[in-house]
């Protein structure tokens, strides 16, 4: 049972662009990346798409299995620069001119800066040198908004099998339950590593770690600082990388696509080439190893918790490099996130991304009224405020509705003014300067866009099925979640993952033979400079305003409820929307090499909302975060993970593949 799926990057109908080709040397001029002083490197690009095709199958036949064969380029060995002295990190300019065919080179690279990508570094840089490749600043990642904190099995009275069962349950019994195994087994040890490495978590009166409990969960089992639980992590995780002399951050970098090689019917990942947003030059990476931490896709919504750089650049690069996408129709929309219009004094300018209200405000005993006072989730189900996210996005989406209202209300003020404070002095922080004091108000909440359950592939070792590519983190699907992400998992995921895809990638390091020797026949990107300021312009303004008509399509259609008749016809809209903004790139002199960061998101917006979409059209049942209202049951028969598979590339389209063979 198969059907076609659009092509990730979108189809072009302007063929004939594909005929004019550019050359020419570059010189290109990188700043603001932090390295060691002592060690100053060199610095590119290539587009690439595939035809796709889903199809339901079992999480054991497609569990990726490792790397299997070498890639042999030449016998030369890889470029080691060799670190003499101590090496004193600090922000650093580099100004660097290069010819064109210069590359950095770099034993493993990893896209992303969040807690998987940090972590994995920190691991793999004792035995090689590690790019960093980061979008924004270091610190602007998912990692940084994620409020709760991390699940995990520190109490007596807990266990694994308890915090497994939770995990399956909310997970609507899709997840794979080997992956679960690992995953709480795990980790209880990837916590302590943390606190060793300087992560400062809560704790109570009796000096034990204070252990918070979130919808899901039966246990308390949510290790936190306060309510702002990723940033105090993602501090930790920062000043130790900082002090890693084999780790190089590059800030600033939007990663455009990965460089892959074909060795006889594998795909083999050798780098990424990035645009630097600041310099506007692209700059590429060869490696031995990527590791892909890019995080989610919030943005294909238009009210999303995530931050600004969420929109889908690794889930759109890894289905144009030909890696399995698996279980995109679940979307998890966080029920609570701030709803301004209910503030007293609403922000003066709209928010780049939607502020969320954890998770805990509930499992510390907040309830959800309407706008009559009315408390409603008894309604809805039996666990009340503390059922899984799913089911009170529902529950909230299905009040508004009905009762025609633009929020709901939770409430908190009658818990203990100095525990309100203690707990969630960042939201109490926030909803003040708005005129709100939590500890007497309730909050105006609306679901928001929150977390991809779905995403790339992965083996038990974040491995996939393109060799030396691994993925950690939100990018990942590694079977954890299921249908619906069991609260504060998500975190735990991404350190147990970014572990356990350590060893394996040095393996593959050290049989790799990628050499700075070898010549590679990739397309170089080039910026689109020579089409005018006016032309960028309005290029621009045209992008702009088709993401936001993207993002109401699939806020409309393919939101919290969803059915085939209105799935369909976001299905048309953004077919007919694609094709309207390519048609516009390309009559005003866009062409197939060129490169820029709206476009490209956008590209990539583009591709993940298809993904979603046609997962969500293959699955006729509802689970989880999957509700159709013209199939409202559960089907035993398809609790079965939704794949995508990639298959022979396509010319006609923007992303030309182009491998080096």
């Amino acid at each position: 049972m198969a059907t076609s799926v659009a092509s990730g990057s979108g189809q072009l109908h302007f063929q004939e662009a594909f005929l004019r080709g550019h050359g020419g040397k570059l010189a290109y001029t990188v700043r603001n990346i932090a390295v060691p002083l002592c060690m100053q490197k060199e610095l590119s690009w290539k587009h690439r798409t595939v035809l796709s095709f889903w199809k339901f199958w079992s999480v054991k036949d497609l569990r990726c299995h490792g790397v299997s064969k070498v890639l042999q380029i030449n016998k030369s060995n890889y470029f080691q620069p060799h670190i003499k002295g101590e090496c004193n990190l600090r922000r650093t300019v580099i100004r660097s001119y290069l010819r064109e065919g210069h590359n950095k080179y770099f034993d493993f690279a990893v896209i992303g800066s969040g807690v998987a990508g940090l972590r994995y570094a920190l691991e793999v840089a004792k035995l090689g040198t590690v790019a960093v490749i980061t979008k924004a600043e270091p610190h602007e990642s998912n990692t940084n908004y994620a409020q709760g904190g991390v699940s995990a099995v520190l109490s007596p009275s807990d266990s694994v099998e308890s915090h497994m069962h939770d995990t399956i349950v909310a997970g609507a019994y899709l997840c794979d339950e080997e992956t679960v195994r690992v995953v709480c087994t795990e980790g209880p040890e990837r916590i302590r590593e943390l606190i060793a490495m300087g992560a400062s978590f809560d704790h109570g009166e009796d000096g034990n770690l204070h252990l918070a409990r979130e919808g899901g969960h039966s246990h308390r089992r949510i290790v936190h600082a306060a309510d702002m639980t990723g940033r105090e992590i993602e501090r930790a995780l920062l000043e130790a990388v900082r002090k890693d002399p084999n780790i190089f951050v590059f800030e600033h970098q939007f990663a455009i696509d990965l460089l892959t090689s074909q060795d006889g019917s594998d795909t083999v990942c050798l780098g990424v080439d990035t645009l630097n947003t600041e310099t506007h030059e692209v700059v590429r990476f060869i490696s031995k190893v990527t590791l892909l931490a890019s995080g989610g896709a919030g943005h294909i919504y238009p009210n999303t918790t995530n931050p600004q750089v969420a929109t889908g650049d690794g889930i759109a690069m890894a289905h144009r490099a030909d890696a399995v996408i698996s279980n995109m129709e679940f979307v998890q929309f966080h029920p609570t996130a701030l709803a301004d219009e209910g503030l007293p004094a609403k922000p003066k300018e709209a928010r780049q991304n939607a502020f969320l209200i954890t998770e805990a405000v509930r499992g510390d005993g907040g309830i959800l009224y309407n706008m009559d006072m009315e408390r409603f989730m008894p309604m809805y189900d039996e666990r009340a405020e503390l059922a899984p996210r799913d089911v009170v996005a529902r529950s909230i989406d299905d009040q508004l509705k009905k009762r025609n209202e633009k929020y709901v209300l939770l409430d908190i003020s009658h818990k203990p003014r100095d525990k309100i404070l203690s707990h969630f002095p960042n939201i109490a922080a926030e909803c003040l300067k708005h005129g709100l004091d939590i500890t007497r108000q309730p909050i105006p909440v609306v679901p928001a866009a929150h977390y991809m359950c779905g995403g790339v592939r992965a083996g038990l070792q974040g491995e996939t099925n393109v060799r030396g590519l691994y993925v950690a983190g939100e990018v990942a699907c590694t079977g954890l979640h299921g249908a619906n992400r069991l609260a504060s998992n998500s975190l735990l995921e991404a350190l147990v993952f970014a572990r356990r895809a350590v060893q394996p990638s040095i393996d593959h390091m050290k049989s790799s033979r990628v050499d700075r020797g070898t010549s590679y026949s990739w397309a170089r990107p080039i910026m689109p400079k020579s089409l005018g300021k006016s032309v960028l312009n309005n290029i621009s303004l045209k992008t702009r305003e088709v993401r936001r008509e993207l993002q109401s399509i699939m806020w409309k259609y393919v939101g919290i409820v969803r059915s085939t008749t209105r799935l369909q016809k976001a299905e048309m809209r953004i077919g007919e929307l694609e094709l309207e903004w390519e048609t516009y790139l390309f009559q005003h002199g866009w062409e197939p090499t060129m490169v820029g960061l709206e476009a490209c998101e956008m590209r990539n917006l583009f591709c993940c909302a298809k993904l979603v979409l046609s997962s969500a059209l293959a699955r006729h049942e509802s689970r989880g975060l999957h509700y159709m209202v013209d199939y409202p049951q559960v089907e035993e028969s398809l609790r079965l993970p939704t794949i995508i598979f990639p298959s022979s590339p396509v010319s006609s389209s923007w992303s030309s593949r182009q491998l080096h063979r």
